[in-house]
């Protein structure tokens, strides 16, 4: 069993969904859309067909979206949703992406608000158009005031945290936590969680985009820092990423992440890996959707004014192999 976090606590008042069970139109990265068939394999819901709009700020190759998409395809094909899934990581430009659903009259739209200050103006054009938004992933503290219904996602600053206090607990003193994206005010927050516990953590910027530069950043990083004692990744890419580079600087850091995919999951069950910090993005594709569904079907509103918590969830070596074989699956 995945290991129970004392920052749950404090979010008694958020609330946890479980999920169950389309047809992507277009995307700028990930994988191949499925068909509907290839969903859950569960009576389609006979409700009138709407059209929903999935548009997150991810980049081309970063497969932690293949699963957030991968939950809102299951949800569409039980929900009988005509879901189109677009991405880009640039604010202003997903902020166009936003206005072009606004333009072509969707039934609601999910977002990410990595960057809300870039959106806020496209959000509002979806208010007054009456089109129901429900934002995930990233933005949870600035969800309701750019008028989304509901949020699904993690708390990142208390899941920072509770990585800084099992690196602290296990006597790591001098962390580097790396960020793949300067601006994204998710992956800010979960080093400033770390840090807000193991006060000599550095941040380290690199390039997401481009795995080459990410992986000559964090080996001249440990060259110049000898006493960096634990790099964490924060998404599953750039930590396998960043296990190449502590092999090409000789450094002895330890590696420790955030998100997860079937080979992260397989480097903790081996030992490579200390543990990942899983927010269970399968979900958060899943009831974005299926909350904006409901929206059209009854007028609720899942969460009651609070965050819908995914996670976050530690998976370390005690626990890797049993979600393993969900990662294989693509759902973890």
């Amino acid at each position: 069993m995945s290991h129970k976090l004392s920052w749950r606590k404090l979010a008694a008042a958020a609330v946890v969904v479980p999920a169950l069970a389309l047809t992507a139109c277009s995307s700028s990265g990930g994988r191949a859309p499925e068909a509907a068939s290839e969903g859950g394999g569960g009576a389609v819901a006979s409700t009138e067909r709407i059209n929903v709009a999935l548009i997150t700020h991810a980049a081309p190759g970063d497969t932690f979206w293949d699963i957030v998409r991968k939950g809102a395809e299951e949800a569409s094909a039980k929900d009988n949703v005509e879901l189109q899934y677009l991405s880009d990581p640039e604010g202003g430009r997903q902020a166009q992406l936003i206005e072009q659903a606004v333009d072509q009259g969707v039934d609601g739209i999910a977002v990410t608000l990595a960057k809300p200050d870039a959106l806020a103006g496209a959000l509002k054009k979806a208010e007054d158009a009456g089109i129901p938004v429900v934002s995930l992933n990233a933005g949870e503290d600035r969800s309701a005031e750019l008028g989304a219904i509901t949020h699904f996602g993690s708390n990142e600053k208390l899941a920072g945290e509770a990585v800084g206090d099992r690196l602290a607990t296990e006597g790591y003193k001098h962390p580097i936590c790396v960020i793949q994206e300067q601006g994204h005010v998710g992956l800010e927050n979960r080093c400033a969680g770390v840090k807000a516990k193991v006060p000599d953590t550095e941040v380290l910027y690199v390039q997401g985009t481009d795995m080459t530069q990410v992986e000559s950043t964090v080996t001249a990083k440990l060259q110049a820092t000898k006493d960096a004692d634990v790099v964490i990744g924060l998404g599953a890419p750039f930590t396998l990423t960043i296990l190449k580079a502590i092999s090409g600087s000789s450094s002895d850091a330890k590696v420790a992440s955030f998100d997860m995919n079937a080979e992260l999951a397989q480097k903790i069950v081996d030992g490579d890996i200390l543990f990942t910090v899983d927010q269970q993005p399968w979900l958060q594709g899943y009831g974005a959707v299926d909350a904006l569904w409901l929206n059209k079907r009854g007028g609720f509103e899942i969460g009651g004014g609070q965050p819908v918590l995914t996670g976050p969830t530690i998976v370390d070596q005690k626990s890797a192999e049993q979600v393993l074989q969900f990662a294989e699956q693509g759902v973890r």
